[in-house]
């Protein structure tokens, strides 16, 4: 598969062993090269290759929020005074945990986040006492994820 200049070409080797560590970053390489017909040293030559071009960029345990207490999922539109205000939002977004992530967008709204948190109170208190908060916000549009549908990464 050949994309732009920015990113590598990689070959059927390749995207089977992504699609093996994409669906268990834990699996044993030896079991990867068994299963694809390789040497486990050709699996590790090639991850190298992949994460030098940036393709892979770590591996990260999977935590279920649920377990640790965490119901309430909700994406909030921020709206901004100004576009200047954005990166002193963002640097404030990123000091509060429970913002799993935040994104620049186009439409009404000048940055949209996911959060988590452990019931609708506790959605409000983070709303009213620390996004509202935050200098240049004018006011958030909240969305409540009632139940999450697709989880996935692009299939490759």
């Amino acid at each position: 598969m050949k994309l732009n200049q920015f990113q590598i070409e990689i070959d059927g080797i390749d995207k089977e062993i992504l699609r093996h560590l994409m669906q268990d970053a834990r699996k044993p390489i030896l079991q990867i090269a068994k299963k694809i017909g390789v040497s486990g040293a050709a699996i590790h030559q090639r991850l190298k290759k992949l994460e030098q071009a940036g393709v892979i960029s770590g591996s990260k345990f999977v935590v279920d929020v649920k377990v640790l207490g965490y119901s309430t999922m909700a994406f909030v539109g921020v709206y901004l005074d100004k576009a200047m205000s954005n990166p002193e939002a963002v640097r404030e977004l990123k000091k509060i945990p429970e913002v799993l992530e935040c994104h620049y967008t186009t439409g009404n709204w000048s940055i949209f986040i996911k959060i988590i948190c452990k019931d609708n109170e506790h959605l409000m208190q983070l709303l009213n006492k620390k996004i509202q908060a935050i200098n240049g916000v004018s006011r958030t549009e909240t969305f409540i994820s009632l139940d999450q549908q697709i989880d996935r990464q692009i299939q490759i």
